[in-house]
């Protein structure tokens, strides 16, 4: 009798713990069930090329605390829509059957798809065109509705609440407002937890639309107490009330084109008219995703990956693992898309904040 094929991609941006899915995933499968396992490099563009490596249990030794992907990925790719050369002319076009023909040709029984809202799409649609699909919930930033917490978020809350620390040693020495901008898209998670654990004065998140004039009275409440420097941390995709939020560019060949970015830059110029002091922007970036993952993750990412085996094993396909009530469970794949998590401006953690002093700008 054959031995069940996986196949294994991991799509969009790269999230620390995605290494770890990947060695508990080809671990369980092969010790536990016997199977063979590939993974596709460049996610959805490794499956259209039929480029892919083996994943055994030798491939994938040492890398369960690595962040990024040993798997590579791209956010750029979707299959329903891919853009190719046409008769010298680049068009865009479906070309899901040709991946589908590429797992045929290799023998794949099943497609393991590492990924977060927009991979997860294509991963349905997969799906709903008769492949055996499995997802796994990937981002950092917290967002996906469908679990409790994704893997990567916790790594990338260490990461800045490390950096707001180094950080704040600076902007007290220079009695500085420090204007701090962090990933999340349009969610705040990030923002929320590493502002709390990293003693920031206030916190702006897109899902409370912040006035400046809080914003500068907190500032200024702050010096007549002594504390001559502010710490302020800020989701990239954060608004001022009644208005949008900031664009850093737009990239046209993404199924998601929108990439937010300068809304750190854009508080500390306007801040700079209304407070006297010295105003500097910070943007981490892709500080947040990088480096080794954290303890947290790797045991999450592991009973990520073991799940997802389980589920293969049971033949439960068109579904994805999710985190519910601290135990491991799993939903349609049709139920995940879209149903995006956010900070709860009335919620335990924001009031929490708020007890503490942090202002929200509201």
């Amino acid at each position: 009798m054959a031995k069940t094929k996986i196949a294994v991609l991991t799509g969009g941006g790269d999230a620390p713990g995605l290494n770890a899915v990947i060695y508990a995933l080809t671990r369980a499968c092969i010790r536990k069930f016997d199977c063979e396992l590939i993974g596709y490099k460049f996610g959805y563009r490794g499956l259209y090329h039929n480029d892919f490596v083996p994943l055994t249990m030798e491939t994938t030794t040492g890398i369960l605390h690595k962040g990024g992907t040993i798997l590579y990925s791209s956010n750029k790719d979707n299959l329903f829509d891919y853009l190719i050369e046409e008769n010298g002319v680049m068009v865009k076009k479906d070309v899901s059957d040709f991946a589908i023909a590429n797992m045929k040709k290799e023998g794949v029984d099943v497609l393991v798809v590492l990924g977060g809202d927009g991979t997860l799409t294509s991963a349905r649609d997969f799906a709903r065109k008769g492949v055996n699909v499995i997802g796994v919930p990937k981002t950092i930033d917290n967002d996906l509705g469908s679990t409790d917490q994704t893997f990567g978020f916790d790594s990338a809350v260490n990461i800045v609440t490390e950096n707001l620390g180094r950080l704040h040693t600076t902007t007290e020495s220079h009695h500085r407002v420090m204007v701090v901008e962090v990933m999340g898209r349009s969610a705040g998670w990030i923002a929320l937890q590493s502002g709390i654990a990293g003693s920031a004065d206030i916190i702006l998140i897109p899902e409370i639309p912040y006035n400046l004039d809080k914003v500068v009275k907190k500032i200024k409440q702050r010096d007549a107490r002594g504390k001559y420097f502010t710490i302020i941390v800020v989701t990239e995709g954060a608004k001022e009330a009644g208005g949008e939020a900031v664009v850093g560019k737009m990239v046209q060949d993404s199924p998601d084109p929108i990439r937010y970015g300068g809304i750190a830059a854009k508080i500390a110029s306007d801040l700079e008219k209304y407070v006297e002091h010295e105003i500097r922007s910070c943007a981490l970036g892709h500080i947040q995703r990088g480096g080794d993952t954290s303890a947290f993750d790797r045991v999450l990412s592991v009973r990520y990956g073991v799940a997802a085996a389980k589920l293969i094993a049971e033949g439960k396909f068109g579904n994805m693992v999710c985190l519910k009530d601290s135990q491991m469970s799993y939903v349609s794949l049709e139920n995940v898309i879209g149903a995006n998590k956010q900070v709860d401006p009335n919620g335990e953690l924001v009031l929490a904040a708020k007890d503490l002093g942090i202002s929200f700008g509201d």
